[in-house]
């Protein structure tokens, strides 16, 4: 079970009331089921995930609802998009991640996070050379795992 700092889910939580405040939104019982849903997950999840999920849990929220309060936290800065190729969206807190990249087996579709080194810094200063205001990034490789690959033998 992964220790979960409670200042700092309140501290999301603010930025997201703060969020829907300025973009006119009502805090509606079913954006707050979504976050506190959204604060309890680990790791990467998709929309789909999440409402499987909440039905389980006998959540009363629509697959309508867990969808746009997944947009109002991307919008807010809580959660990212991470793309895997896959047709559905993935996404993962931005809290609690430190800098990372990821690694995808195209068989089982498992990944591996491995630590961001910075590496992009000689891509930011080329794209800041052509006026491009950078907003984050990502970096993605693809292959087959070692399991996969032990199958193959």
């Amino acid at each position: 079970m992964l220790k979960v700092d409670l200042q700092m889910i309140e501290n999301e939580r603010a930025k997201f009331l703060r969020h829907l405040a300025k973009a006119g939104r009502r805090v509606s019982h079913g954006r707050e089921i979504i976050f506190d849903e959204v604060m309890r997950s680990h790791g990467h999840f998709t929309a789909e995930e999440l409402v499987k999920e909440c039905l389980q849990k006998k959540l009363k929220v629509s697959r309508p609802t867990v969808f746009r309060v997944l947009n109002d936290l991307l919008e807010a800065g809580i959660i990212r998009e991470t793309a895997f190729g896959d047709k559905h969206r993935h996404f993962e807190h931005v809290y609690d991640e430190k800098p990372h990249h990821h690694a995808q087996c195209i068989r089982c579709h498992n990944f591996i996070e491995f630590p961001d080194r910075k590496e992009d810094k000689i891509y930011h200063q080329y794209l800041e050379k052509q006026g491009f205001k950078i907003l984050g990034h990502e970096m993605h490789f693809y292959g087959i795992c070692k399991d996969c690959q032990l199958k193959e033998v």
